[in-house]
């Protein structure tokens, strides 16, 4: 592989899946000897590449793979798939096109932490995915892998909230697929009553490559906060849309540039549903890093980049994921269950032009309490796409407060709202 090149990840995948073992090996090549390679070395390897989750927190892989090694007994790994961020594609990506590599980040973690099982979690509505991976294991128990953990592929009900990895620890024993903040954590007592680690699925690829070619070959790309590629799952107003490895610290315009536009640009989501908007006059200033996203209260979360269109409607669409988050609350607290309905209740009051002349100052003062307040981070989430809607598109939510809806709001939703689905 050449050392600071491009695919990394999505190596090999010019016009068909790398799903058979003798492929990905072509592709690859071996892992090198788990059970010759120290734990503890391991992490360190991980550590020292700066490797961050790539779920949507961007937390150090390492630091997670440490905190569970610091419990006693034996652990277990589960491989984060569930990808409930409706607008991403990433993660089913990987692990229909590549799930080797996949499998591979999972049995480099499983030695890291000392774990002999290793589960991969992925929605129970993907059969293509599932059939996929399942082949996969298949595949790598006939070849008989020495260093691999014993694999399970667990399909779980999809909702927003399902990649939480204390929703996702919960769903996986039997339980509701709600998250928690309270102890103990995954990594005291998860699955099984295991010490567990959660990493989501990209993560587990780079951690494959990462052992393979080491930290500093990691680090030849990317920013030294952001090192590394990542992948990327673009929408909207765009003429090429779908799931792309770049470079972190890639300027965005030339993202946007390299998929091409299919109408004039009038902002950008970045991040998924918890991210922010940017406006179109920002979107040449702003690299796809933490040094640079952070500046506008962004971050890349998930690795989504939705392009909207200024056929669209920018009112329409924060109104229908306002209520999209009111739709997906997991009924814990307060903040959730009331705060989020009457921010909701009121943003679409807005667009239709009947709302109260309190209603900004209203949304101004519970978008400023509702963070740190709720059972999990869904409030937190909530607010920031509603806080960055107002701000991104004041002109456009004061015309509708005025006039009520726009001949744009009829225009096909640009942002995918999934029917909720019974828990």
């Amino acid at each position: 592989m050449t050392t600071a090149s491009l695919p990394r990840l999505l190596l090999g995948l010019d016009d068909h899946p790398i799903s058979q073992l003798d492929e990905h090996l072509d592709v690859h090549g071996p892992l090198p000897s788990l059970r010759k390679r120290d734990r503890q070395q391991l992490i360190a390897l991980i550590e020292d590449a700066g490797l961050r989750g790539h779920g949507g927190a961007s937390f150090p892989a390492a630091r997670k793979m440490r905190a569970v090694t610091s419990r006693r007994g034996p652990s277990i790994v589960v491989a984060n798939g569930c990808e409930g961020e409706p607008a991403s594609m990433k993660d089913g990506t990987l692990l229909r096109e590549v799930p080797h590599l996949v499998l591979d980040g999972a049995a480099v973690a499983a030695r890291a932490v000392g774990a002999r099982a290793a589960i991969v979690a992925l929605p129970d509505h993907d059969d293509r995915t599932a059939h996929a991976l399942q082949a996969a294991v298949r595949d790598r128990q006939r070849a008989g892998i020495r260093d691999d953990p014993s694999f399970e592929v667990a399909r779980l009900e999809p909702h927003y909230l399902a990649g939480q990895e204390s929703a996702l620890v919960s769903a996986l024993g039997g339980g509701p697929g709600k998250p928690s903040f309270t102890p103990p954590r995954p990594f005291e007592r998860g699955v099984r009553g295991r010490p567990t680690l959660v990493q989501n699925v990209e993560t587990l690829a780079h951690v494959a490559l990462i052992a393979r070619h080491g930290a500093d070959w990691f680090r030849q790309l990317g920013t030294p906060s952001d090192p590394g590629s990542t992948l990327v799952t673009v929408s909207g107003a765009v003429a090429s849309p779908g799931v792309f490895e770049i470079e972190h610290g890639m300027w965005l315009s030339e993202l946007l540039d390299s998929v091409g536009l299919d109408d004039r640009l009038a902002a950008v989501l970045v991040g998924g549903y918890f991210g922010t908007w940017l406006t179109a006059s920002e979107v040449p200033r702003v690299r796809l890093a933490s040094e640079s996203l952070s500046a506008y209260g962004a971050t890349l979360g998930a690795g989504v980049v939705v392009a909207l269109g200024a056929g669209a409607c920018p009112v329409a669409e924060s109104t229908r994921i306002a209520e999209f988050f009111a739709a997906q609350s997991a009924g814990q607290c307060g903040p959730c269950v009331n705060g989020l309905h009457a921010v909701a209740q009121t943003v679409q009051q807005l667009a239709a032009g009947t709302a109260d002349r309190t209603a900004r100052s209203d949304l101004d003062r519970w978008t400023s309490q509702l963070p740190r307040r709720g059972a999990c981070q869904h409030p937190d989430g909530a607010v920031r796409f509603i806080r960055s809607s107002l701000r991104a598109f004041e002109a456009e939510f004061r015309d509708h407060a005025r006039r009520g809806p726009c001949e744009r709001c009829s225009s096909p939703p640009v942002l995918p709202t999934p029917a909720r689905r019974r828990r």
